[in-house]
């Protein structure tokens, strides 16, 4: 028999930097469903940790502190590391300017304990009429960088990767390198990346921001650019791993020639205009379909790479495959081949060591 199932430990991290003016009423939000809270203090210039330490005195709280800042990604991995080596089924992280509603917690980790999902995040854009709220800047920048992360992530069924309310199933999270996820800003957009890998189930849960008067601690002109680039690194990571390392299909056959049809035509073509511009003669039919044919069809096997790529956004939770199943013990055999079981003692019902009895 199977030993009874403990109820699930919610554990929260807040990565705490320049957030001195919110830190504590975040704490204070958060309801009794949490058994712990472990508040990061990144090398905070202002001393949130140590307002925390002085101010706080719920029982539930533990400050981390880093020695240099190290950015909001590493200060959620080490409350993380912390949390799962501590006990909890599911770590949610909130950030501690106020933006987050705690409240919208249960519904944060609903998929991950009904057995749904490995990872649930955020997703503000699900309420059109509350998007007037979100800064202009900030919607187009989260717009455009949505799509970019679905296609280096693999995950075409959620939007708003940047957003930082998230919650992860422990034993998904302890099979992530953690080493190699990013420490900054790309935290969440490389989070969904190496979480594809594993082929962990994400989902998006609705809620709303609140904009009052943090203080953004992102420089939007510095880090657009290394998203850029980290996404395009983590696309061409993904369809090596998934389509030519760990497994070979009718997609990783149309995205090979997509790759070779698309630039052969490009280069034929530019050659063939700049042939003909400098001799002064028109190109012929022919000219023109040498160099369109291959850009037509590179074009239609990267359309049906897309296509089965779009499906195969995984879909079965891996967190329930993560822990070993409890198994009853194998009947004991005789040499002859006779079944035995283990003698008990009458009294307690446990098993005698070392005696055995004849089954038959």
């Amino acid at each position: 028999m199977s030993p009874p199932s403990l109820p699930p430990r919610i554990a929260v991290v807040i990565p705490s930097y320049r957030v001195c003016g919110h830190v504590l009423d975040v704490i204070a939000r958060i309801g009794p469903e949490v058994a712990s809270i472990y508040v990061v203090d990144d090398a905070c210039p202002d001393g949130s940790g140590e307002l925390v330490r002085r101010e706080c005195h719920d029982p539930r709280v533990t400050v981390l502190t880093h020695g240099i800042n190290q950015g909001v990604g590493a200060a959620t991995l080490t409350g993380m590391r912390r949390a799962t080596e501590e006990g909890a089924t599911v770590v949610v992280k909130i950030d501690g300017d106020g933006q987050m509603d705690p409240a919208l917690l249960p519904r944060i980790v609903r998929p991950i304990l009904e057995g749904e999902a490995d990872y649930a995040k955020g997703n503000r854009f699900h309420d059109l009429d509350r998007l007037r709220e979100m800064p202009t800047v900030r919607l187009i920048g989260n717009a455009a960088l949505s799509f970019f992360s679905k296609l280096s992530s693999g995950y075409w069924n959620v939007f708003d990767p940047t957003n930082g309310y998230v919650a992860i199933h422990g034993d998904v999270l302890m099979e992530l390198p953690h080493d190699k996820i990013a420490h900054r800003y790309f935290f969440e957009s490389d989070m969904l990346f190496r979480l594809n890998l594993a082929r962990a189930v994400v989902v998006d849960v609705p809620m709303t921001a609140r904009y009052r008067d943090e203080t953004s601690n992102l420089r939007i002109g510095e880090e657009i650019p290394r998203f850029l680039v980290a996404h395009l690194r983590n696309l061409l990571k993904r369809l090596f791993y998934s389509y030519i390392l760990r497994d070979v299909s009718i997609a990783s056959i149309y995205l090979l020639l997509a790759f070779l049809l698309l630039p052969t035509g490009g280069l034929l073509g530019v050659a063939g205009w700049s042939w003909n511009a400098a001799h002064g003669v028109p190109a012929t039919a022919g000219t023109v379909m040498l160099a369109g044919l291959p850009v037509i069809l590179g074009v239609q096997f990267l359309v049906a790479f897309l296509a089965y790529d779009t499906g195969a956004v995984p879909q079965r939770p891996i967190h329930k495959r993560l822990r070993p199943l409890p198994l009853p013990d194998a009947p004991l055999r005789t040499p002859s081949g006779t079944d035995v079981k283990k003698a008990t003692d009458p009294q307690s019902g446990e098993n005698l060591p070392n005696t055995l009895v004849d089954g038959a």
